[in-house]
């Protein structure tokens, strides 16, 4: 495993990823950093009396960082490698008012209390499973303005994709100089949908390494694993219009740089690729993240051509 050379605290940290922030640390591409995260509440969440109505909700998804990565411009994708992800002992989940699809039938609001330890959550005396540690939020500075880290856009933030786990890379578009990567929200699980709203949300380390590809981006965050790479849409509301999005930008990135023709991409991902759903806690005030997985065969190794 590489050898860190930089570490951020987790009191190093934003609430909003915004165009103007400014970094905590400054680095090469190629550095390997080791990251610490809050849990998504920040701390606050001990016991099981500690709901939802019980907590400082504008303590809620911190983000580690920002990291300025030297050279990023916009225009190239930043990129990320979840080399290892060590989640703390204790996490949570919850039921949350007015979340989820079957929250009418849930006494709510509702915590449970995880006990991790040797790769393993318990969550009482029947049920345990193995961690699947990833990150929700993963970010970079947008184009303008403020975006809560507790939202998802273009820029990344609350993305809550499990497929950014130990191993997987994910290629951030590049809207400001530095990029300015901020990371948090740890899960050491979270399922496709995430549909109570959380998952086993847990502080933790990281180990990442940071890198560029100038000149190459996607219009979201693009997720890379040892056999796929998948796609992202995010809408404040739609799922239709996230699937929608995540599918256009996979055909793009086979038309563009593999030269499919958009009909034999439209075949392609609908006879090899899978489409799915990231998050939908709806109804909710969350975001709607969609994801396209394509293969990685000969024809398109990878999302970006080299």
């Amino acid at each position: 495993m590489s050898t860190p050379t930089v570490k951020i605290s987790k009191d190093q940290h934003i609430w909003a990823f915004s165009a103007d922030m400014q970094p905590v640390v400054t680095v090469d591409p190629g550095t390997v950093i080791e990251i610490e995260t809050w849990d998504c509440f920040t701390g606050q969440v001990q016991t099981e009396a500690d709901t939802i109505a019980a907590l400082d909700l504008s303590r809620v998804n911190s983000a580690t960082g920002p990291i300025e990565v030297r050279g990023a411009e916009p225009g190239d994708s930043l990129s990320v490698t979840f080399i290892d992800i060590r989640p703390g002992e204790q996490g949570a989940g919850m039921v949350i008012p007015e979340w989820g699809q079957i929250v009418e039938k849930c006494e709510a609001p509702a915590t449970r209390i995880f006990k991790v330890k040797d790769g393993i959550i318990t969550m009482n005396e029947k049920v345990s499973f193995p961690t699947r540690p990833m990150f929700g939020v993963v970010g970079v500075a947008p184009a303008s303005g403020e975006v809560p880290t507790f939202l998802a856009d273009r820029h990344g933030g609350n993305m809550d994709d499990r497929q950014n786990g130990i191993g997987a890379t994910l290629h951030m578009p590049v809207f400001q100089p530095g990029g300015m990567l901020a990371i948090g929200d740890m899960h050491a699980s979270m399922g496709d949908g995430e549909i109570s709203g959380t998952g086993v949300e847990i502080g933790g380390t990281a180990i990442i390494k940071v890198d560029l590809i100038k000149g190459k981006t996607g219009t979201w965050p693009i997720t890379e694993t040892a056999d796929s790479w998948f796609t992202h849409g995010t809408h404040a509301t739609s799922l239709d219009d996230a699937l929608k999005f995540a599918v256009e930008e996979a055909a793009k990135l086979l038309v563009d740089e593999w030269g499919f023709t958009m009909e034999d991409a439209f075949i392609f991902l609908s006879v090899a690729g899978d489409l799915g759903i990231a998050q939908y806690c709806h109804p909710s005030p969350g975001s709607v993240i969609a994801r396209m997985r394509v293969p990685k065969i000969s024809a398109c190794p990878a999302p970006f051509k080299k």
